[in-house]
This record gives C-alpha cells, structure tokens and sequence, in this order.
C-alpha cells in the first residue's frame, strides 16, 4: 500500500482529548442533502464512540455564534462550495479551531478543476485533455478537437452537480448552459471510455481501489446518490501490481495539490489501459452509498472507526500555517 511521504497517522486514543466537537453538515450548497446525511451518519458514529459531538448546520447559525459557542475542533461534513473550497478551512484557521481533512490552499485547488488538472499535468499525472468554457462558442471549439462524446461540466462543483456527457452537437448547447449556471468558467473534457476507479486516501495511506459500475450514461448525481442499480468492485483491479499503482498515482496527486488528512482521488481508465485523474475530492460523502466507506471496510476499518480516523487528522502534528497547503510543487 503506497504511503504519502508528508503525512502518517496521529492516533487518539482517548475521545475526552478530542473535546467538544461540531459536525458541520447542511449549508446552502446545491450537495446540501447529501452533506446533511453525510453529517448524521458521522454524528451517529462519533456518538457511539463517547465523542462529545454536536451538530452544526452553517445555513442556520451564523459564524459568529459559531465563534462563541466553545467547540474545540470540527468535523466538516460541507460538501461543495462553502464548505469544500477552503472558505470554511479559512474561517476556521482565523478563529484557530482544528478541523478535519485538507486546508485552505488545497481545498481550493482541488475544488478547482481546471487549477487541479493544470498541477497535474505539471507533475506528469495523466489526466483528461480539457479546456476552459466561457461560452457556447468555446464549447463548439472544444468539441471539433476532442470529439464525441464530450464531458462538460462546472469548474467548482462536485457530486457531479450540473456535469453532462454530450453525444452531438444538437445536445451541446444545453449542456453548457447548465454548466455555466452554477456562476464561474466551465470544462470540457475527452471523454475517456472505459472503466471508473476510485481510490481513498486516509491519514497518507490509499485504502482498496473501487471499480465503479452503473446502467447510467455516466456515474452521475442519481447514480452516486439514489439509485439501487449501481454497483461496487472492491478491490476494484485485476491484480497486486494494478492496485499498487493506482495506490501509487492517488497518493502523488493527493500530495500534488497538498492536500492532508483524508480525501478521494477519481479516476478513468481507457480500454487499453492507461488511467487518467479526473479529479481529488477533500471532503468526499459519507452516505450509505458512499465510496470511502466501503474501500475502508474492505481494509478493515468499520464506519466508526473511519469517522473516528478522520476526527484523528484534525489533531495537527504540524503549525497551523502548515495547514494551509501550499501545492507540492510549490505553486
């Protein structure tokens, strides 16, 4: 199992050394469904650990009650913009509160698509080619280099929220307009054909790779959320050597963008074999259906002791100028 050579587990032992801790869930994200049961799924298991945790939804408290309220430490549940781009992880250094997973600097980036690809590629890490969408003409550009089908998609978003995988151009114009209505620049993105694979990252380590199977056009919001039909391979490759390199590939992108803590690297792979980074999730969902749950158990970590692990990474055995984390490449 490849190893971050910047991060290693901080064990806890004891839940009175954890203090008070809020579990940040809710928000006004368009994820904010899946981050409220993210949420109440790590409440639950905290709880039954003898954490002394309380729930906190942002879109109905303000920060300044935040500020007064005495916790020692949160758990951020917040998926999507506000809670996963480093506005939060920036609210949270300022007041000097600890938090879970990766910091302001690498929560940015790697909520920005088209920032993230471009440190890939800087770092040789395979990824899609992609460009920059402003507008429909752009995309029409997009589409004469790279063909159909094409992904698009926004630049800050995650769950798949407002992302279409466009077969002609009779459907392209839509595709677009969704995609730049959520505010900021769209991708577009080849379409690699092929296999999708997912690999955790928990406290420097990558857990069990996850193949992804769904009768969806693509693994979308309905596919990763509500419906019954998808399923999940774990470990997701064919062989000791695949799963090391996958792990190996994970764990260099999750350190490219500097990223810390816990987090999920997403991949596709062509027919031919070759595996392309698509993106890295800092505060990946915690739901029945969620991914990291299920690479943890099949390391032998049950859903407690995960919540627990990543509660452990807000323990910082480093300053919290540290925290901010700044890009491997010193970008």
């Amino acid at each position: 199992m490849n190893a971050s050579i910047h991060e290693q587990r901080v064990p806890v032992r004891d839940a009175s050394d954890f203090g008070r801790v809020a579990v940040m869930f809710g928000g006004r994200s368009s994820e904010r469904e899946v981050s409220i049961d993210s949420g109440t799924a790590v409440l639950e298991a905290l709880a039954s650990r003898n954490v002394d945790v309380t729930a906190w939804d942002p879109a109905e408290k303000t920060l300044r009650e935040f500020a007064g309220a005495g916790f020692e430490r949160v758990w951020i549940a917040l998926h999507g913009p506000g809670g996963e781009d480093g506005t939060l992880q920036g609210a949270l250094e300022y007041l000097e509160i600890p938090y879970t997973g990766s910091g302001v600097m690498a929560s940015a980036l790697a909520m920005d698509k088209v920032r993230s690809k471009k440190l890939f590629r800087s770092a040789g890490i395979a990824t899609p080619d992609f460009a920059v969408i402003e507008n429909r003409a752009d995309a029409i550009h997009a589409a004469a280099d790279f063909g159909y089908p094409l992904v698009l998609k926004p630049a800050g978003q995650g769950s798949s929220v407002g992302m279409t995988k466009v077969f002609d151009r009779r459907t392209l114009r839509d595709a677009v307009d969704l995609a730049l209505s959520y505010g900021g620049v769209a991708l577009a993105e080849r379409c690699v054909v092929g296999d999708e694979i997912t690999v955790a990252v928990l406290q420097g380590e990558a857990l069990p790779s996850i193949r992804i199977e769904t009768p969806r056009v693509f693994y979308d919001y309905q596919a990763k959320y509500e419906a019954n039909s998808t399923r999940y391979y774990c470990p997701g490759t064919t062989g000791e050597a695949e799963e090391r390199n996958y792990a190996k590939i994970a764990v260099a992108a999750f350190d490219e963008l500097g990223c810390s803590g816990w987090g999920r690297v997403d991949f596709m792979a062509d027919g031919s074999g070759n595996s392309y980074v698509l993106e890295v999730n800092t505060v990946p969902g915690m739901t029945s259906h969620s991914l990291v749950p299920i690479a943890a158990k099949t390391a032998g970590i049950d859903f407690a002791d995960l919540c627990w692990r990543i509660l452990e990474t807000s323990m910082p055995a480093e300053s919290a100028t540290g925290r901010l984390g700044v890009a491997a490449d010193g970008a």
